[in-house]
């Protein structure tokens, strides 16, 4: 699979392909994290909570297990937990993962995104409450 390529993912519930994206990149590093912490049956809770400098912030964990009502995201051996109110904010996102010298780390392209921050790591959709304004990171973006 080409670095560029989206891996090919399917909701372990419904079967169905799911809204969320990985790049083999993003795979290739959640597989690395699980193996170096010997946790290779876990797998990556991606969420969305209060916070940030928009209003809204990405998270991210690894759990042993998916909890009820998530949704269950499998991307070739690697699981993405997502819990349902975190669901309606990620629909539609890429998962990619930089490694750079300054500021890698997982990297989150939202469509449903109408303000961001400059760190990328806070957001605000157009269903989501007004986030103070000032549009700075130096509030809690990080």
């Amino acid at each position: 699979m080409a670095t560029n390529e989206i891996a090919h993912i399917q909701d372990e519930h419904t079967g169905h392909a799911p809204s969320i994206a990985l790049t083999p990149t993003a795979v290739d590093k959640i597989r690395n994290l699980l193996s170096e912490r010997d946790t290779p049956s876990h797998g990556l809770r991606v969420f969305v909570s209060g916070g940030g400098c928009s209003g809204l912030q990405y998270g991210m964990a690894l759990e042993p297990d998916s909890r009820e009502y998530d949704t269950v995201i499998e991307a070739d051996d690697v699981k993405i937990f997502v819990d349902p109110t975190s669901m309606m904010h990620l629909g539609g996102v890429s998962i990619d993962y930089a490694g750079d010298l300054i500021g890698g780390g997982f990297r989150i392209d939202n469509p449903n995104a109408v303000t961001t921050c400059g760190c990328g790591h806070s957001f605000r959709t157009q269903d989501s409450a007004q986030a103070p304004s000032g549009g700075g990171c130096g509030s809690g973006c990080g």
